[in-house]
Formats: structure tokens, C-alpha cells, sequence
């Protein structure tokens, strides 16, 4: 019998339908889906799973550090754990430049206030004050002001001029923040990838009201070459930062698809938020993935550290 686990937060609907959709469809076939019960874990324990789908671990240390040992001991994690805990929304934007998808023009900005347990003489290679002209000249106006590993739009702040950025800049804190361009678009595009493989565009709009963003856009078809173009960017960025499951935000300015926000390894699949046809697909798509990965008799290497460990098998 091959298990797939399920780690998951406060959500409700993807993770329920996700277990149901797998015992109904694939247990006839020797595949149990359950969601995943554990306490404190021992290094000689045995993970239990196949694979396991991780919807929290990103908010909980214990998960994180758990699902590497499960990584390590074999189990196929979705999303890799190992490059979630490396990553970062300004590395990701250069990875996407060399994958050949456009990204808004973005710079990483020191910290307003000193991160906890440093003081001064921890930023002797700093230099003071930043070039701020240099800053604004690269980046453009409107721009935004958000954390360099944020999600959720938390923290983000739109800026129109150099007095509204200072005025943001000033409230974040310790945390570190990014500058990016602002692409006033035409059209927006969020889409799912699955498996490096399966990908599913859906139109957007950031500006409506949080529960309609899905639903007050254009019907009017997308035009078929920007949408093989936004496939590929999708598929390129996945395979990129190998994440098997993700969104990509686009967002389109003469006829350009740039990729907005694409670090979201553990993507928004709540059927009240996406709707009925959205959470079908992933529902289904994630399934059928997460079932081919307990079933590869020897599954794609998850990590490596520095040749002295075999990948998984």
C-alpha cells in the first residue's frame, strides 16, 4: 500500500478533498490517503509516507525541520523543503531573468532597523547613507515596497513618488525589503503549476474585493500567443526553482507578460476563494501527481549537500 500524507494549517476545503479524491479515485489501486499524525520524532523513526503534500510548514519550525528528516529518510515532499527554506522573492526574480521570463525591475534594500541580536559594528560593510536617487532611477515610480520573503500581500505597500516610499520604508522594521517596479497592466493572470508539468492559467484581478478576484474579469478569450507564452514562463519558472507546486501572477503590459509573484509554494486552493472549476482542477491535478510520485520506483532527487549524501530513492 502506497500512503500519501497530507500536512496542512487552518484550511479546510483543499485538504479535505484532496484525501477524499485520492481514496475514491486511486485506493482501488493500492494508494491511502491520510492527513499526517506525529508527535516528537526521533532521527532513527520511520517518516511512514510515500509522499507527503506540505501546506504549513512555511508558519511552523518543528514541520519544517520534520519534513527534511522525512526528505532524507525518502519520502517525496511537495514542495521540497530543502529550496523553500533557501529561498527568497529577490534571488527568485533573478533565477526567473535567467530562465528567460520577464520580471519588473527590483532591488534588495538594507534593513530600517537593526535585525534582532545585532547592533551598529554588524553593518561596518554597509554603506550610509544608501543612494536612494540611484534607487528610484533604476525602479521607477509606482513601485512597490514589500518583504523580500512575504506572502499574502502582507507588508506591501504601493508608492507613487519618493516621500509616499520613505513614509513606508520608515514603518518596516527589521524586516528586509524589496523595491520592485510597478507594471501597470492590461491584463492579469494567476495560474497553477503542478508537477512541473500540468498548468492551469486562470484570470485575475488584483483590485477587486478579495472574495471576487477570481470572478470580476474580462470574458473575452486570451489571446492564444501570450498564452502558450504564459505556459512556458510558468513551466520554466517551476522547473527553475524546482517547485512542484506553485503560482505564477502575471501581469501584462504591452502585450509582455511580467512575472509579479511567483514564490508561493504553498498556493491559495480554497474553494470558496477560487471556485468550483479552479479547485477541480487542483484537486485533481495535485492528485494525480502526488499518486505518480508514490508509485516512481526511484523518485527525482530532492538534496544534495555538497556530494557527501546520496539523493533520495
Amino acid at each position: 500500500m502506497k500512503k500519501i500524507g497530507f500536512l496542512r494549517g487552518m484550511e479546510t476545503t483543499f485538504p479535505e478533498a484532496f484525501i477524499h479524491h485520492v481514496n475514491e479515485e486511486y485506493g482501488s489501486k493500492g494508494v491511502h490517503a491520510e492527513f499526517v499524525s506525529i508527535d516528537a520524532i526521533s532521527m532513527d523513526d520511520d517518516p511512514g509516507y510515500d509522499v507527503i503534500i506540505d501546506r504549513i510548514s512555511h508558519e511552523v519550525p518543528f514541520y519544517r525541520s520534520y519534513l527534511k528528516w522525512a526528505a532524507l529518510k525518502g519520502t517525496y515532499i511537495i514542495n521540497n523543503p530543502f529550496w523553500w527554506s533557501a529561498d527568497d522573492k529577490f534571488i527568485d526574480n533573478v533565477i526567473a531573468q535567467k530562465a528567460n521570463v520577464a520580471v519588473p525591475k527590483t532591488v534588495i534594500l538594507p534593513h530600517k532597523q537593526h535585525p534582532p541580536n545585532t547592533q551598529s559594528s554588524s553593518f561596518r560593510n554597509l554603506n550610509y547613507p544608501v543612494d536612494w536617487d540611484r534607487v528610484f532611477a533604476y525602479v521607477g515610480f509606482p513601485s512597490f515596497l514589500k518583504p523580500f520573503d512575504g506572502g499574502g500581500w502582507r507588508d506591501v505597500s504601493k508608492v507613487n513618488n519618493a516621500e509616499e516610499f520613505f513614509e513606508a520604508y520608515n514603518k518596516s522594521d527589521t524586516l528586509c525589503m524589496m523595491l520592485q517596479e510597478g507594471i501597470e497592466f492590461k491584463e492579469y493572470f494567476r495560474c497553477y503549476g503542478i508537477g512541473q508539468k500540468y498548468v492551469h492559467v486562470m484570470k485575475y484581478n488584483p483590485g477587486a474585493d478579495e472574495h471576487r478576484r477570481y470572478y470580476d474579469v474580462s470574458e473575452e478569450p486570451i489571446e492564444p500567443k501570450l498564452l502558450k507564452k504564459v505556459q512556458r514562463d510558468v513551466l520554466a519558472l517551476c522547473k527553475a526553482l524546482g517547485y512542484d507546486m506553485n503560482t505564477v501572477e502575471f501581469a501584462v503590459r504591452d502585450g509582455i507578460p511580467y512575472a509579479i509573484d511567483f514564490m508561493n509554494p504553498a498556493p491559495d486552493a480554497d474553494y470558496h476563494s477560487v471556485g468550483a472549476e479552479n479547485f477541480d482542477w487542483i484537486v485533481r491535478h495535485m492528485a494525480e501527481f502526488a499518486v505518480s510520485k508514490a508509485f516512481e520506483k526511484k523518485r527525482s532527487a530532492q538534496f544534495t549537500i555538497n556530494g557527501l549524501l546520496e539523493p533520495n530513492a
